[in-house]
């Protein structure tokens, strides 16, 4: 039975989307869940997993081409099993990308730019491709196998953190088919790269921002002297009992919801002539991704402990890194925490994440002599930190407040334990 493969849904007001890298080429065996292709909506990367256990069929649509939201891109074989030939046409699918592969590589497989002399000695032997699939290589099976039939090792493949079988392609091509950008019409010493969908919608959320809302910020500064003795103090056995470190964003996170609920105008936002407070707190934390900046929620982030919450961001981290956020990890934010500082920012005026009406940016910690309580000098671990608001519905007074709020439970860091 003949399995159609259709784009999902990708989130409200969504229609179109660009194909990414196709995980598995036609003819290949597929399980149920397994990732078969990337697709790129104008909000997120996502994965789309083969809907039944089978065979790949046929790839209607390819990587770079334009769909629409439920659009067959794919069949699947129901129940099929991929036959003893696959193994030989493997290279075949491979080359699609670039036609002249194939015909290189049958008689006797090219040398690439980078390896060795040894190679002509290695295509005769594919019985090593089971070795290589250890080690740090991050590619699916059929992958690996191609890169040993040809004697190509990681190294002589340009890729991203995953290899995939255009990789492979271009590799085998030669240098001369690794012209992956567009000529500029202003000369060859330019060039003219289109945005991809994620990139467009983030331009154009962030004029948005800038046009719908009337934003201020305020600054403070903040020591978190306190904060790191009890990460030392408490990080190795908050390790050994949750199995994940003990950071400084579950800090932040906890001391912002006391601030929002202190002044719940910065967790609120505007609908038409009206403010929608909301009593729950899912506060959004940008990362940076492998198509660039999202923010994936941690959700009612006031119920869960400091262990639950350092655990929630690195699993959104590792799903943006690693290209499979969804748009259930993005939608739904209340309050939004942007961390400059990882990049070295020292100082900056992070932009509102519309509809929301509040972001926090935190910067870089450095030690700076400041003044202490008995009028002595002291060097401190000192943080600027940031208030974007929306002047509209959050007076000067509340912005204010909020960021000393933030202030006073980071430099007595121990209340914040207490409420877990």
């Amino acid at each position: 039975m003949t399995i159609q493969l259709k784009v999902p849904s990708l989130g409200e007001s969504v229609t179109q989307a660009t194909i990414g890298p196709w995980l598995k080429g036609e003819g290949e065996a597929v399980s149920g869940d397994e990732p078969l292709v990337e697709v790129e909506s104008e909000k997120a990367t996502l994965a789309v997993p083969a809907p039944v256990s089978g065979v790949l069929r046929r790839i209607l649509r390819q990587t770079g081409e334009t769909v629409a939201v439920g659009e067959v891109i794919g069949e699947i074989e129901e129940g099929a099993v991929a036959s003893a030939p696959a193994r030989g046409a493997a290279p075949a699918a491979a080359a699609k990308p670039a036609a002249p592969a194939p015909k290189v590589a049958a008689p006797a497989p090219p040398a690439p730019a980078r390896p060795a002399a040894p190679t002509p000695a290695t295509p005769a032997a594919p019985a090593p491709a089971a070795p290589a699939a250890p080690g740090p290589v991050r590619a699916s099976p059929s992958v690996r196998r191609l890169m040993a039939e040809h004697g190509l090792d990681a190294g002589a493949v340009v890729a991203g953190p995953t290899i995939r079988r255009e990789d492979v392609a271009r590799a085998l091509a030669g240098p001369p088919a690794a012209a992956p950008t567009p000529a500029a019409p202003a000369g060859d010493r330019e060039r003219l790269v289109p945005m991809s969908p994620l990139r467009r919608t983030v331009a154009r959320r962030l004029l948005e921002a800038q046009n719908s809302a009337a934003i201020l910020t305020t600054f403070n500064e903040i020591d978190l002297s306190r904060v790191l003795a009890l990460k030392d103090r408490l990080g190795p056995a908050f390790l050994e009992k949750h199995g994940v470190k003990l950071g400084f964003m579950s800090f932040f996170v906890k001391a912002s919801i006391d601030g929002l609920r202190a002044f719940p105008s910065v967790n609120a936002e505007v609908r038409g002539d009206a403010i929608l407070y909301k009593d729950h707190y899912d506060i959004g934390v940008a990362v940076g991704g492998g198509k660039g900046l999202v923010v994936p929620v941690v959700r009612d982030a006031d119920r869960l402990g400091f262990a639950e919450v350092e655990k929630t961001i690195a699993e959104l981290a590792r799903k943006a890194r690693d290209n499979r956020i969804t748009m259930d990890d993005l939608a739904g934010g209340t309050f939004t925490i942007s961390n400059g500082g990882v990049y070295g920012s020292l100082l900056s005026t992070p932009i509102l994440n519309t509809p929301q009406s509040g972001v926090l940016g935190l910067h870089k910690i450095q030690k700076r002599p400041v003044a202490t309580a008995d009028d002595q000098v002291a060097v401190r671990p000192m943080m600027y930190t940031a208030l974007s608001y929306d002047h509209r519905i959050i007076d000067g007074r509340e912005a204010v407040g909020f960021l000393v709020r933030v202030k006073e439970c980071l430099e007595d860091p121990e209340r914040l334990l207490l409420e877990v």
